[in-house]
């Protein structure tokens, strides 16, 4: 009995020195900050005829005031990047202090051959498009145009204010209160943690990229396995509700949003359970990134409410916050890591996957084989329209630019339904996976773009002929 007594104490002091975190001020503070993420980032707002979310309206609001100077300040700092580059370069090979003791510059600066081959590109290609130097095709407003003055900018604006804000909603529980909530839907549903939905519902409201970010992030951190962390990128990057209507209205088909959104989340749903189950995420290991090591607990223990534990794990994260100060060196360093290492790739491989695109019969040939398969669905202008099941891989929105011309409402439907999910473009999604630490290669990011294709294109065509009888 005596031992029995022992152990039941042991437990005791071993359950009280767990929840030492468990005072009102963290309870507060996790409270509070979350809620104030959850604002930020997942509730949707309506703002000037659209919804949106908190940060897409302070990323709108400063991408408009200072939309004349973003062009010319991204060149500066895509500059900067290579001058950055190279001058680690040659610090690392004279071995100076400063460049060997600084893991953040080491890691921002000091890129392989490859990585640096697009810095240098992404930094020529962004003159020649300000300045209108070189080649026509490189800088006209369907290629490198397009990427400097409408895509950069809307990335500069967004990635600083997620940037910034994104701790709120990763480091004070948030992540561990809802993931524990709604564990028992998305591991058997996905085959994955409950917190994956935070990255979901992120991509939803805001963006397809911030919610590739997050899922970054917590790979790195050791809430994810590689297997994971690949599912969600590949799957969950779901393009907001704000580009949706933009991409509907512009295909002259807002008046079938609600039919056309439907669809896309009937198709994305279907498409997120069966992917993740074949080759080749399902060949992905379940193992945890080596330099963080597993850090999720989402299991509730016995003895315990899920409730309960769900607000110990989301106060005991918040506890882990020590100064804000840390916060916003965590925000910066995110901000100037995106700055100089993405938005390069971001300008040197979106303006040759455009030229291909545009200037190329590559996307045509490609899409031959869905032309019998649009025809055989009673698609018409199926040989206009099978270029657009393709070229969504070079950037989301040119499926959008190809139907537009096209007469027939149906095939404009599929068309725009289709485009929202794939998912896989490479001009910003497929740029940031390849640039990250998780294991998907270029070659899986094709097949899996082909997959989503090839699986969501039947279920579209269907809800499109139901809608459209």
């Amino acid at each position: 009995m005596n031992v029995v007594q022992k152990e039941i104490e042991k437990s005791n002091d071993l359950e009280k020195e767990d929840l030492s975190f468990w005072t009102p001020s963290n309870q507060w503070k996790s409270f509070i900050v979350s809620l104030t993420g959850l604002f930020l980032f997942l509730v949707p707002i309506p703002y000037q005829g659209q919804w949106t979310i908190g940060i897409g309206i302070i990323a709108e609001f400063l991408q408009n005031k200072f939309e004349v100077y973003l062009p010319t300040f991204m060149t500066g700092v895509l500059i900067l990047s290579v001058l950055g580059t190279t001058v680690m370069k040659v610090g690392l090979r004279y071995q100076k202090q400063w460049a060997t003791n600084s893991k953040f510059l080491r890691e921002l600066l000091d890129v392989n051959w490859f990585w640096g081959i697009f810095r240098i590109l992404g930094a020529v290609f962004a003159v020649m498009t300000l300045y209108e130097l070189g080649p026509k095709f490189i800088w006209t407003g369907a290629t490198g145009g397009t990427v400097l003055f409408d895509l950069i900018p809307v990335l500069t604006t967004w990635f600083l204010i997620a940037g910034f804000l994104m701790p709120l909603l990763l480091n004070f529980g948030l992540m561990e209160f809802i993931g524990t909530v709604v564990r028992g839907v998305m591991r058997p549903l996905f085959k994955l943690p409950g917190r994956s939905s935070i990255d979901a519902l992120a991509s939803w409201m805001g963006s397809g990229t911030v919610g590739v970010l997050i899922t970054t992030q917590q790979y790195e951190s050791g809430f994810y396995t590689k297997r994971e962390a690949s599912v969600i990128a590949t799957n969950f990057s779901i393009a907001s509700i704000a580009f949706s209507l933009l991409v509907i209205n512009f295909i002259g088909m807002g008046h079938m949003f609600v039919q056309f959104y439907i669809t896309v989340i009937v198709a994305g749903v279907i498409a997120a359970i069966i992917i993740p189950r074949i080759p080749p995420l399902s060949r992905k290991e379940d193992n945890y990134y080596e330099l963080a090591g597993k850090q999720i607990a989402e299991e509730v223990p016995t003895g315990k409410t899920q409730f309960r534990f769900a607000m110990e794990k989301a106060v005991a994260r918040a506890a882990e916050v020590k100064s804000i100060s840390s916060i916003v060196k965590s925000g910066v360093q995110n901000v100037i890591d995106i700055w100089f290492g993405l938005l390069p790739l971001v300008m040197g491989l979106g303006t040759i996957a455009l030229i291909i695109a545009e200037f190329t019969p590559v996307f045509h040939i490609l899409a031959y084989p869905f032309v019998p398969l649009l025809e055989w669905a009673n698609i018409p202008e199926a040989s206009e329209a099978a270029p657009a099941m393709i070229v969504g891989f070079a950037d989301m929105f040119l499926p959008a630019v190809i139907g537009s011309g096209i007469e027939s409402e149906l095939t404009r439907f599929v068309i725009a339904s289709l485009s929202m999910t794939q998912l896989i473009y490479i001009s910003e999604v497929g740029i940031l996976i390849l640039r990250s630490k998780i294991p998907i290669s270029f070659l899986d990011m094709v097949i899996i773009f082909l997959q989503r294709t090839i699986i969501t294109l039947p279920i579209i065509i269907l809800m499109a002929q139901l809608f459209f009888l």
